[in-house]
């Protein structure tokens, strides 16, 4: 079994930071989520009114991913992370010292920019930094994210409880996220850092991996592998073809006539997987938006509750999410990606089902919870497949199929509001039922693409030293 590769202190203190960051973003769409009931008070706007406002917010939102990841690759995630986090850190403030739809509506177009900004930088950075650990760490990144939005709704219910003006909450909170800001951005992996923590995890892992795999084709063979110099130009590894190679393996060693070698087959078109993910991250957000912009609303509007009690609707969806997405990169390794989106937006599934039923309190807030236990993986599952694409350009990559999902998150909860002017809010919930459903059945999409094959029994890998001197004394 290969060890696990070192992780240099660096890059360990590059992690917490990450987490850092998705944290604040969390906590900063928070404070916008669990105000929203004051905020349209306030404004005057209504539902309908507020489900336009939101598309203009993804529409800005998704002019922040699409810019973000052309500028990500060509300046670097950790400095559009830094722009990004500085804006959204501001513009959050905003929709409090709206007074009207106009100032709201420009309120929440700027902070949709920043956040959007701020989502496809600090996804491009969690995708270096996994890649420096060479083992699943992004659900984590995601459950962060998920813990900050729990926080920014405990604080929202606790300020709104104790009859603070929601401008002076968003400042108080602006300036601590503008402070945490300074202190994470010196902490992130620049390009540098990240080339060349990749390729010394590689130089690591590289003899193990080898050994491992030459082990498990041979259980009578030495662990220990050939190496080549490279300090000598002159030696060039080649495969052993000489009389000392085992009969078996020899004869094991003619291709098949049927057999195709992996490099005859092609490799998948990354436009296709790219529109593939984007159309299934579409689908989750949609879902996910809606919990974020109209969970509160929704157990308002259906059980009659006050505003803080229905921030709590959030509230358990945070919870649950959070969990859930701590837990998902074991499930993932357990059970594999694609388990982990079908199943769970099953159980996100039954969760609305729940709300849209329940007569009390308790039973709506268990709706929310298994709503966002469900969708607690999926999303990470499908940002780690377009991040791992192979291409040469992954931070635009991971744009694009972050700003369809973003497009969900925010347009869907407009269509909702949209819908409400026809339909009671809660029979709208009926939308995101149906998304889950739709992700539930096409999960297929999230497996990851052919990987770098191993040495089939066709093809075997070249025989150790070991084992062809050891076959050649048998003979």
């Amino acid at each position: 079994m290969m060890p696990r590769p070192t992780v240099d202190q660096q890059t360990r203190i590059a992690r917490l930071a990450v987490f850092t960051v998705f944290a604040l973003n969390g906590f900063l769409l928070s404070m916008w989520v669990v105000h929203i009931p004051v905020i349209t008070d306030h404004t005057g706007v209504s539902k309908s009114t507020l489900g336009m406002f939101i598309l203009l917010m993804a529409g800005a939102g998704v002019v922040g991913m699409r810019l973000a990841g052309p500028l990500a690759d060509r300046f670097g995630s950790r400095t559009l992370v830094g722009a990004a986090a500085v804006i959204a850190s501001v513009a959050v403030i905003g929709p409090g010292l709206a007074g009207g739809p106009v100032t709201l509506a420009i309120a929440l177009c700027c902070f949709g920019f920043g956040n959007g900004a701020l989502d496809v930088s600090m996804n491009t950075q969690a995708v270096h930094v996994e890649r420096a650990y060479r083992r699943p760490i992004m659900a984590a990144f995601h459950a962060l994210f998920s813990g900050g939005g729990l926080l920014g709704s405990l604080v929202g219910a606790a300020t709104l409880r104790a009859g603070w003006d929601i401008r002076v909450t968003l400042v108080l909170a602006a300036i601590g996220s503008l402070l945490l800001v300074v202190v994470l951005l010196p902490r992130l992996l620049g390009d540098n850092a990240v080339a060349s923590t990749a390729e010394t995890s590689d130089s690591a892992t590289a003899g193990a991996e080898a050994a491992d795999a030459v082990a498990e084709r041979d259980p009578s063979a030495s662990p220990v592998v050939t190496t080549t110099d490279t300090t000598s130009p002159d030696v060039t590894p080649t495969r052993d073809t000489s009389a000392h190679t085992p009969e078996h393996a020899t004869a094991d060693a003619a291709p098949r006539p049927d057999a195709k070698s992996p490099r005859d087959e092609p490799a998948p078109n990354p436009s296709r997987k790219v529109l593939a993910l984007s159309m299934i991250a579409f689908a989750v957000l949609l879902t996910e938006g809606v919990a974020n912009d109209w969970s509160t609303l929704q157990m308002r509007e259906h059980l009659g509750t006050d505003a803080a009690t229905a921030a709590l609707a959030f509230g358990a969806f945070s919870t649950t999410m959070t969990v859930g997405r701590f837990a998902a990169d074991r499930v993932s390794g357990a059970f594999g990606s694609v388990a982990v989106v079908r199943y769970g937006t099953a159980i996100a599934a039954l969760g609305l089902v729940l709300l849209l039923i329940s007569p009390w309190v308790p039973l709506t807030l268990f709706g929310w919870a298994l709503a966002g236990l469900g969708l607690s993986g999926s999303v990470p599952q499908i940002f780690s497949a377009a991040g791992n694409l192979g291409s040469d350009k992954a931070a635009t990559d991971m744009s694009r199929v972050f700003s369809v999902g973003y497009l969900g998150l925010l347009a869907g909860p407009a269509v909702i509001g949209w819908l409400t002017a026809l339909v009671p809010l809660n029979a709208a919930m009926v939308v995101p039922l149906v998304a889950v459903l739709i992700c539930c059945r096409y999960a297929g999409v999230v497996a990851p693409g052919r990987p770098t094959p191993d040495p089939a029994p066709s093809c075997p890998p070249p025989p150790s030293t070991a084992s062809s001197d050891r076959a050649s004394d048998t003979r």
